[in-house]
C-alpha cells in the first residue's frame, strides 16, 4: 500500500496507466471534503450521494479519455465538476435556494417591515421574482459568482479555485453583479417609500 503516501497528481498519473486501486485511494482521501461540499449546497444526503457518484462517473470518463490536464490540481477540478453538477440540478429542478443576509448584500433590508398585511406580502414576492428575473440577465460569468457567493455561501477562495480564475477576477465579477442588481433595488426603493 506504499501507493497511500502517493501525491494527487502521480495518482491521477498511475490511474491513468491503469492502476485501478489508485482511484480508490483518491476517493478515499477526499471524499469526505467532496461530498461535504455537495451536502452543503442541497442539504438532502440522498441527492447529495447521486451528485457525489455523478462526479466521479465524469472524472472516470474525463481521466479514461485522457483529457485530464489540470496540472496536479485534482481537488479544485473535482470541485468544479460537483459544482456544475450541483447548478445542473438547480437548473433542472427550477429552483434556487433562498438567498441569505450577508454583510456585502442586504438586499431584503428594504423589506424590513414585518408586518403582516397582504400588500407588504405581495411587494415581498414581487421583489423576490424581479431579484430572480434580473439574475438570469446578468452575464454568465456574473452570475456564476453571485450563485455562488449567495445562493451558496462559498468564500471567494473556493469560488475562485472552483472556477479557475483569481481571487480578483472573482471579487470583480462579483462588484458588477451587484452594481447591475442595485439597478433593480433603487427601483423597489422608490416604490417601497412612496
Amino acid at each position: 500500500m506504499a501507493n497511500v503516501q502517493l501525491p494527487d497528481s502521480l495518482l491521477v498519473y498511475n490511474y491513468v496507466e491503469g492502476d485501478e486501486n489508485a482511484l480508490t485511494i483518491l476517493i478515499n482521501r477526499h471524499q469526505s471534503k467532496i461530498f461535504g461540499f455537495i451536502y452543503s449546497k442541497i442539504s438532502d444526503r440522498d441527492i447529495s450521494n447521486d451528485i457525489f457518484q455523478d462526479t466521479f462517473i465524469k472524472v472516470i470518463k474525463t481521466l479514461k479519455s485522457k483529457a485530464y490536464n489540470e496540472e496536479g490540481k485534482f481537488l479544485p477540478w473535482v470541485m468544479r465538476i460537483a459544482h456544475n453538477l450541483i447548478i445542473d440540478h438547480f437548473r433542472k429542478n427550477k429552483k434556487m435556494p433562498m438567498f441569505r443576509e450577508t454583510e456585502e448584500f442586504s438586499i431584503f433590508s428594504i423589506m424590513s417591515d414585518d408586518s403582516p398585511t397582504i400588500e407588504n406580502k405581495i411587494i415581498r414576492e414581487q421583489v423576490e421574482i424581479d431579484l430572480r428575473k434580473l439574475i438570469e440577465e446578468l452575464p454568465a460569468d456574473q452570475k456564476e459568482v453571485l450563485v455562488m457567493r449567495m445562493y451558496q455561501d462559498m468564500s471567494f477562495k473556493e469560488i475562485s479555485e472552483i472556477t479557475g480564475v483569481s481571487i480578483n477576477t472573482a471579487l470583480g465579477r462579483m462588484r458588477y453583479a451587484l452594481m447591475n442588481m442595485r439597478k433593480v433595488i433603487d427601483k423597489h426603493q422608490i416604490i417601497l417609500t412612496n
